[in-house]
């Protein structure tokens, strides 16, 4: 944690967020989304308490992850995607091989900030960047990921 932060100073920003799947880097973004849980809740209502209901912890949701960056020129995306589905999909019996991902904040001197281990990773969307010789945007892809949930990852 960098000290302004531990101290309760200024938390530090990120230049970019570098996605690994498997110790393979599949490249730098600019955003993320979805890096969060939410905790479902059960109620129990117990016989003769009219006054409330027990609240108990139910099971924990984790969204995807959308990832969104200007084009870079490694294949590695492509590599791994295309073990979610295709030809690649086909040869190994239709089975899906879930991976072990990480992200990782980089702030923008090229520090590494903090970092989450992503548990059952799998591509699950791709979108190109929108072509229109009209305008002058950056050219954008965006990635989508399942995972099964994720835990602070240490060094």
């Amino acid at each position: 944690m960098p000290a302004a932060e531990a101290l309760g100073g200024e938390p530090s920003s990120s230049a970019l967020f570098l996605f690994e799947v498997d110790g393979v880097e599949i490249g730098t973004f600019r955003k993320l989304r979805g890096l969060e849980l939410s905790v479902g809740v059960e109620e129990y209502v117990e016989g003769g308490q009219n006054g409330y209901a027990h609240k108990l912890p139910g099971v924990l949701r984790w969204p995807n992850l959308v990832f969104e960056r200007g084009l870079i020129e490694s294949d590695a995306l492509f590599t791994w995607v295309a073990n979610s589905a295709g030809e690649n999909f086909a040869a190994r019996g239709n089975k899906l091989t879930r991976s072990t991902g990480a992200v990782t904040a980089i702030s923008y001197t090229g520090e590494r900030l903090r970092a989450w281990e992503l548990q059952g990773v799998f591509a699950v969307r791709w979108e190109g960047p929108a072509f229109d010789v009209d305008r002058e945007d950056q050219l954008v892809e965006r990635l989508e990921v399942a995972h099964n949930g994720f835990r602070a990852k240490t060094s």
